[in-house]
């Protein structure tokens, strides 16, 4: 079974989430669009859709939704979103497509968060894919240089500006042994946004596709 194929089946598997009158936050990425495309079949179950991104936003009219701004619905019973890494505990780095932020956001207001991914997403430590943070364009020298402090190797994202008008640092060379207190400490330094570990919102439900299936991991 190819990459796209279990993106396919996994994607699919979220549908079984999906209750009578849910509002539902959609996040961003490859796997996420399977679900997009997938989702006119259940679209009759859904009160509302709220989106992470821009471009999940136009794919999701094109499949004939309405998509709702987030403050117009306040909670959202059900999110579903992949991650770039994913580990056992359920904690994520997630923006590698640098909708990071509005994807924490909703995470946040999410009564029930459901990731989806392939098994080459699973790691044991995080830290492998490097960490995407959002920093305003002004704090960006000076955020990096706190990176490196702590032993990172940042990377301004080049040519790339995030929906909220920031730039993105991919920082590498991490080592996320501790992802709460890393999450943390890098929420901590001044001029920094968002920053990419999933751990303080972790994923409730961890989906993953492999060749024999999907399996569930959390609840």
């Amino acid at each position: 079974m190819d990459q796209s194929a279990k993106k396919l089946i996994v994607a699919k598997a979220s549908l079984d989430y999906i209750q009578d009158g849910m509002v539902l936050g959609v996040g961003t990425g490859s796997t996420v669009n399977h679900l997009i495309d997938l989702l006119p079949s259940v679209a009759n179950k859904l009160e509302a859709v709220v989106s992470s991104s821009a471009d999940t936003k136009a794919r999701l009219e094109e499949n004939g939704f309405e998509v709702t701004m987030l403050n117009k619905v306040g909670d959202v019973d059900l999110y579903i979103d992949g991650a770039d890494e994913a580990t056992k505990h359920l904690h994520l780095i997630k923006g590698g497509g640098g909708a990071l932020t509005r994807e924490k956001v909703i995470a946040g207001a999410a009564r029930k968060f459901v990731c989806i991914i392939d098994d080459s997403k699973l790691v044991g430590m995080l830290g492998t894919f490097p960490l995407p943070i959002e920093v305003i364009p002004m704090a960006q020298a000076y955020v990096a240089r706190q990176l490196v402090k702590m032993r990172g190797q940042p990377i301004w994202r080049e040519n790339f500006v995030t929906e909220n008008g920031n730039h993105i640092l991919d920082v590498h060379n991490l080592a996320i042994t501790n992802p709460l207190e890393m999450e943390t400490r890098l929420n901590q330094l001044p001029g920094v946004l968002t920053v990419g570990i999933f751990s303080h919102r972790p994923a409730d439900v961890l989906l993953i596709a492999d060749r024999q299936g999907v399996r569930t991991m959390g609840q």
